[in-house]
């Protein structure tokens, strides 16, 4: 690319009285304004020149129109008392652009920021509507995980509808650079009845949760045993089949295909179309080809996404039905646990909106 083209300056004063009302110059601001037309005198385009002075090139843009326009008197900043001034509005443009390069701010950034680029300043209590105005948000920031993808509902759409069409011949849980062998379903395994929908998850609940809010009339606490389980609850949520919760020691491959094995016994004749996350054992080639053999086929959440699978909201309703009761050992938690999930599962409405998104126009029978 070819240099910036240099946009022609004016020139108020000599290049020797500039330098002495550089010499001159105590407050920081004057001496950056005025080093910035010194840098234009030497021959600097207008982004060198603000760069030098540490500032961007639409700040020395705005800086060259001042010069331009009324030399020193119209270039310095006024500092002074009474109400501040308004931004115009390319000013205000400017300023987004540097909110935006540099978010999030603290408010008081944003004082520092409005006084070394503008020359303006706003009282607190005016501020918040300034900003306001200008479209900003003053919230606290959600979390987002840096690995999950744009569109993840999209992802999750194509996967659903790819995981629907049965007129693939190859296996569906099947990678490229997948071993040929093994991706046979099992001889006694019928799929022809249906289709059950269902979710996957484990989950680490523990006897001493409390995520509820109870009415006391003296002091609000709870006497527990010292009770505590280092096993996973590992969940099935059906939308139209029987779902299941099972304990086991790990995660590991071999225990998770325990527990689809599960449930396949529980949901006997029909296809299985098992929407999961991409914990590694749930995506390593043993497990889906246990699943194929199975006829279960998988549907992997996009990475960093468990707000799209429902069974997060079971987890969530079955801890809250569970935190004002006490157990006595670790046997009689995992028994509550089963009793309260298979209650708390009756309900499909955990994933209402997930059918509406992703099955709304699929007929299940």
């Amino acid at each position: 690319m070819g240099r910036e083209r240099r946009k022609e300056i004016k020139r108020h004063i000599s290049e020797e009285k500039l330098d002495e009302l550089l010499r001159d110059a105590e407050d920081k601001h004057r001496i950056r304004r005025l080093g910035f037309v010194k840098n234009l005198y030497q021959g600097d385009t207008i982004a060198e020149a603000a760069d030098r002075e540490a500032r961007s090139a639409a700040t020395g843009r705005r800086w060259a129109d001042a010069w331009n326009e009324g030399g020193v008197e119209e270039l310095m900043p006024s500092f002074g008392g009474g109400r501040p001034p308004k931004l115009a509005e390319d000013e205000q443009e400017e300023l987004l652009e540097l909110l935006q390069e540099g978010q999030p701010w603290k408010s008081q950034e944003i004082q520092h920021l409005l006084a070394e680029e503008f020359g303006v300043e706003y009282h607190p209590d005016y501020l918040g509507k300034f900003l306001r105005d200008l479209g900003l948000s003053y919230a606290k920031p959600r979390p987002k995980r840096p690995n999950r993808p744009e569109n993840p509902e999209e992802v999750l759409d194509e996967r659903v509808a790819d995981a629907l069409d049965e007129t693939d011949d190859e296996p569906h849980n099947k990678e490229e650079g997948d071993e040929e062998d093994g991706w046979v379903v099992d001889d006694d395994i019928c799929t022809d009845g249906g289709t059950v929908v269902g979710f996957f998850d484990a989950s680490h609940p523990q006897p001493y949760d409390n995520s509820r809010r109870v009415w006391y009339v003296d002091d609000p606490h709870v006497e527990r045993q010292l009770v505590k389980t280092e096993d996973s609850a590992v969940g099935f949520y059906a939308l139209n089949g029987v779902s299941l919760v099972r304990w086991t020691e790990t995660e590991e491959k071999e225990k998770i295909c325990s527990v689809l094995e599960t449930v396949r016994e529980q949901n006997p004749g029909q296809r299985i179309l098992l929407v999961l996350d991409k914990h590694g054992s749930h995506i390593c080639e043993y497990t889906r080809k246990r699943a194929h053999q199975l006829g279960i086929d998988l549907i992997f959440l996009p990475a960093g996404s468990p707000h799209l699978n429902p069974i997060e909201q079971v987890w969530k309703q079955m801890k809250w039905t569970m935190s004002p009761i006490i157990v006595g050992d670790e046997d009689e938690f995992h028994e509550l646990v089963k009793d309260v999930f298979e209650q708390v599962t009756q309900r499909v409405s955990y994933a209402k909106k997930w059918c509406e998104k992703f099955l709304s126009v699929q007929k299940l029978s």
